[in-house]
């Protein structure tokens, strides 16, 4: 593919220098699900892709490895003309390393030079505004032009790390409140009076809000934001959430039109079969995070717990995924953003090795950007 030209011609070996086995904890799901129909947005053929990196800590490997890997992500996706890379705030999660969110995007900007980079998302409850704020700000003024910040209202974590956090229980009721908050303080003016990020005020870094439900939709909508769903393990609401949010939308300073993205798991190979076995690898790997106590399970013990009731409910969890040839992934993912209302797709590689992941990106982008990646 002529993207993977482009990536040779550029010292292939610096982006493949990192770690070997890198598992993630997700459950992939067969091309050729059946999707609703969510709304009549056209989408061109050059749809924006982009990426949701994990930063997963596979089996083996220590979270400097992750950094590694994210790291060679970043320079693949580049190289090959993705819109921009996200990093999720988790906590307490012995296979994610990306809980110091802010910390990561610059580690991944230094080694980076155009592509854009961001927080998809922050958990915003745990933080006050002010602080994301100023590392925000921090963050557009070393790199300009390149910074986004995606914004949830979950904690990222379980209750008993929450209470570690010292995180108020009620601070996701202020989330609305404190989006306002975060904005004046990137904005040009202060809604405190007396405080100003330093870094930050003027910087304008753009808010995208997240969601799995309405309640992300609404509030996207009503601030004239845009919506970043993550169908790309809670799909069950992501037909209405975005019919909701273009139905409501109302334009703002940052945004005149509605723009929807979606989260969609991919695992891209030169062959069908390849890709099933990555796809069966790694279901087999996640179902183990599962069962109790989490441990390694035979491929036997998990392909048994797959069948169970219960191993299709973990497995409907990742049902929007597309596995397979280039041009069977283009076509579901042209086909799950036509149908969804989807303006820009992004994207989750979760295939076993960082040399597959790599060729995943590789192998869409060769496929869905031909010119971005000639």
């Amino acid at each position: 593919m002529a993207c993977i030209s482009t990536c040779r011609r550029r010292k292939r070996q610096e982006v493949l220098d990192g770690p070997g086995l890198f598992v993630v904890a997700v459950v992939v799901w067969r091309i050729g699900e059946h999707l609703r129909h969510a709304g009549d947005v056209p989408t061109s053929h050059q749809l924006p892709l982009s990426i949701l990196d994990l930063a997963i800590i596979g089996a083996n490997e220590t979270a400097a490895d992750a950094f590694a890997a994210s790291v060679a992500i970043a320079r693949t996706a580049e190289a090959c003309g993705y819109e921009r890379i996200w990093y999720a705030e988790h906590h307490n999660m012995a296979s994610i390393a990306s809980s110091a969110t802010s910390v990561l995007i610059a580690h991944v900007a230094a080694h980076t030079s155009t592509i854009r980079l961001g927080a998809g998302g922050v958990m915003l409850p745990n933080h006050s505004p002010l602080t994301i704020a100023e590392q925000f700000g921090t963050l557009a003024t070393l790199h300009p032009g390149r910074i986004d910040l995606g914004l949830g209202r979950a904690p990222g974590s379980d209750q008993t790390t929450a209470r570690a956090m010292r995180r108020d229980v009620r601070a996701s009721d202020q989330f609305p409140q404190d989006v306002r908050e975060l904005q004046a303080f990137l904005g040009d003016t202060s809604a405190v009076p007396g405080v100003v990020a330093v870094p930050g005020a003027g910087t304008h870094v753009p808010l995208y809000i997240l969601g799995s439900s309405l309640f992300g939709a609404q509030l996207a909508a009503a601030f004239g934001l845009p919506y970043a769903f993550a169908s790309h393990f809670a799909p069950v609401h992501l037909l209405d959430a975005v019919a909701t949010y273009r139905a409501e939308f109302q334009p703002s300073d940052q945004l005149a039109e509605p723009w929807v993205m979606a989260g969609v798991n991919v695992i891209a190979a030169e062959t069908a079969e390849d890709a099933e076995r990555q796809r069966l690898a790694v279901s087999r790997r996640r179902i183990g995070r599962f069962v109790t106590p989490p441990g390694d399970l035979t491929d036997e013990e998990a392909d048994s717990l797959l069948a169970s009731p219960q191993g299709q409910q973990i497995a409907q969890m990742m049902h929007y995924t597309a596995a397979g040839t280039p041009d069977a992934v283009a076509r579901y993912l042209r086909d799950f953003a036509d149908e969804a209302g989807v303006d820009e797709l992004m994207t989750v590689h979760p295939s076993p090795t960082i040399a597959e992941r790599l060729r995943s990106i590789d192998l869409l982008a060769g496929a869905m950007m031909p010119v971005a990646a000639a």
